[in-house]
């Protein structure tokens, strides 16, 4: 397996970072562990996805790992060390010389930085860091995201995290889960937990904002004639009525049965489009009657296709 982040996402060296995005959830899409369990080898392109997104979503880690300053897992080039060490042996006259004994350890403080998220807390500092946030990708079925749940994930060292989806969730939205991140440093407060939650596509709904559309199939009777049907919604089957005459296309809306905006704000609407379907079989009978009737009721249905 590469070790290229570009090759790992896929995408040229030069690639936007819209693109980058984008090649990433599609790959995050594909290999989830929940979407392939115990599928080990899944699990591993799956991790290598994570790390090369990590380390070219950062503008200054990317640009780092363009000049050849760091490697692919974000560490420094080995040639800088020991660069650094010929400074440090140089005696006492070169700025990197410390007479306290502690040249060969470098700057913890920057290290310390790094590795803990670069935030003192605590009463007077004292040492104490933030530990640093971790990032983590979970895939969420589509109703679950319209309608919101709580769930629970499994992370790849084993720890579990209990998660809850609020209603109206978007795919690609990051939720924060505080203290679940990496550990302090000296008695430092926990970092925090970054999720990025994908939203499984529906096979029914197609989603526009805070609002949902969807096509439903009505029989020859029902567009001429007109009746009540039965149409799906995240919330539960509503009741319709087909006005006479309805024709394939038409859209209809039901107010309010969309997409919740937040917990206590009024939900989009569920856009129906109606499409008009014939029987699986003609018997004799609609033969009849349809060659009756065009006889004595010819139109042409492509006129406005006339330049």
């Amino acid at each position: 397996m590469s070790d290229d982040p570009y090759q790992i996402i896929g995408v040229a060296r030069d690639a936007s970072a819209d693109a980058i995005r984008k090649a990433y959830r599609v790959l995050v899409k594909k290999l989830h562990p929940d979407i392939n369990p115990g599928d080990s080898e899944a699990e591993a392109r799956f991790k290598s996805v994570q790390a090369a997104y990590d380390l070219l979503k950062d503008p200054e880690k990317r640009a780092r790992f363009d000049r050849g300053e760091i490697d692919a897992s974000g560490q420094e080039r080995p040639q800088q060390q020991y660069r650094y060490r010929d400074f440090a042996d140089a005696g006492p006259g070169n700025p990197y010389h410390s007479q306290a004994g502690y040249a060969d350890m470098g700057d913890m403080g920057g290290i310390f930085s790094d590795l803990f998220g670069g935030r003192r807390g605590g009463r007077g500092g004292g040492g104490q860091m933030r530990g640093g946030d971790a990032r983590y990708q979970f895939t969420v079925d589509f109703l679950d995201a319209i309608n919101g749940t709580k769930t629970r994930i499994t992370l790849p060292d084993g720890q579990a995290l209990d998660l809850t989806i609020p209603p109206g969730l978007r795919d690609g939205q990051v939720l924060r889960l505080k203290g679940k991140g990496q550990p302090g440093f000296g008695g430092g407060p926990a970092g925090d937990a970054l999720v990025e939650v994908a939203v499984k596509p529906h096979k029914l709904y197609r989603r526009d904002g805070d609002n949902l559309e969807i096509t439903v199939p009505v029989s020859l009777g029902e567009a001429v004639l007109g009746g009540k049907i039965k149409v799906p919604t995240p919330d539960g089957p509503v009741t319709m009525t087909v006005p006479k005459g309805a024709n394939s296309g038409q859209r209809m809306r039901l107010k309010g049965k969309g997409v919740p905006k937040g917990k206590a704000g009024p939900r989009g609407d569920l856009f129906v489009t109606l499409q008009v379907r014939l029987p699986d079989s003609i018997d004799d009978d609609l033969r009849d009657a349809i060659e009756r009737w065009s006889k004595e009721h010819a139109y042409d249905p492509r006129r406005s296709l006339e330049s």
